[in-house]
């Protein structure tokens, strides 16, 4: 088994970080501006990928070489807390129909919304599954990040 990823296969995370690069300078005009509850569904679905991806190289490089494996899972939980944010503000965010801004409760009680608005809640109940699986209470809640300084 490899210890190291081919380094022939395709890194796509540069063009990924590039393309957000490009994204803010075009979109994000300077002055006060209110974030849309859809570009605060697209950061939520971004972050929720970049936690995917953190999660499968913590799983996997934890197995090997432990030492590097805990600040991903560090990062991993991290990420996690940046999702659990953004979600709060999406729904904080007042509705682009109404300006009606939703109770905090509505998204626990499953239809939140409706479609298309419930997909934010689905991705994050979703992976929230996932972060019980693999993180303990503690984790989440601790301000220490498991990174020691040399």
């Amino acid at each position: 088994m490899s210890r190291t990823a081919s380094p022939t296969a395709q890194d796509f995370v540069p063009f990924a970080t590039a393309a957000l690069d490009f994204h803010r300078a075009l979109n994000i005009p300077g002055g006060p501006l209110v974030t849309t509850r859809a570009e605060l569904d697209a950061l939520h679905a971004h972050l929720v990928a970049v936690h995917g991806l953190l999660d499968a190289h913590a799983v996997r490089t934890g197995q090997i070489v432990p030492a590097e494996g805990d600040p991903l899972r560090a990062a991993r939980t991290r990420i996690w807390q940046a999702a659990e944010h953004l979600h709060s503000a999406y729904h904080a965010a007042p509705r682009p129909d109404s300006g009606e801004v939703p109770e905090r409760e509505a998204c626990r009680a499953g239809l939140p919304e409706g479609a298309p608005e419930l997909t934010i809640c689905q991705r994050h109940q979703r992976t929230a599954h996932l972060v019980r699986r693999r993180t303990t209470p503690a984790d989440l809640h601790t301000p220490f990040t498991g990174l020691v300084r040399r």
